[in-house]
């Protein structure tokens, strides 16, 4: 069974910088995209980031262009966000997701239980 797990989320002050991880077990990792998802409160879920099997391609939401940076490292089984220049309205529980088929950057069909990253004023 495939298990996804988040972590590195917290508190920052608008401007900084936060750096999440998402490690991943059960199905061979290289082999299968990634993605990085958010939800705020009361708003639905929207896509952040995703990234081919391999590290190959990559997307971004245009509202992180620029200021995200989304990153695999196969050997370890773990998909990285690193978030800089973060805003308020940045703020919300993270999610990261694998592609439920080989070779592709979606439909995401693994999710992991989400991490809490809040951004000041």
């Amino acid at each position: 069974q495939v298990q996804l797990v988040e972590s590195g989320g917290g508190l920052v002050q608008a401007g900084g910088s936060l750096r999440l991880s998402c490690a991943a077990s059960g199905r061979p990792f290289s082999m299968y995209g990634m993605a990085w998802f958010r939800q705020a409160p009361g708003k639905e879920r929207e896509s952040v980031a995703a990234i081919s099997r391999r590290g190959s391609t990559t997307y971004y939401a245009d509202s992180v262009k620029g200021r995200f940076t989304i990153s695999r490292d196969d050997a370890k089984n773990t998909v990285y966000l690193q978030m800089n220049s973060l805003k308020p309205e940045d703020t919300a529980v993270y999610y990261c997701a694998q592609s439920g088929r080989p070779a592709t950057m979606g439909p995401y069909d693994y999710w992991g239980q989400g991490t809490q990253v809040t951004v000041s004023s």
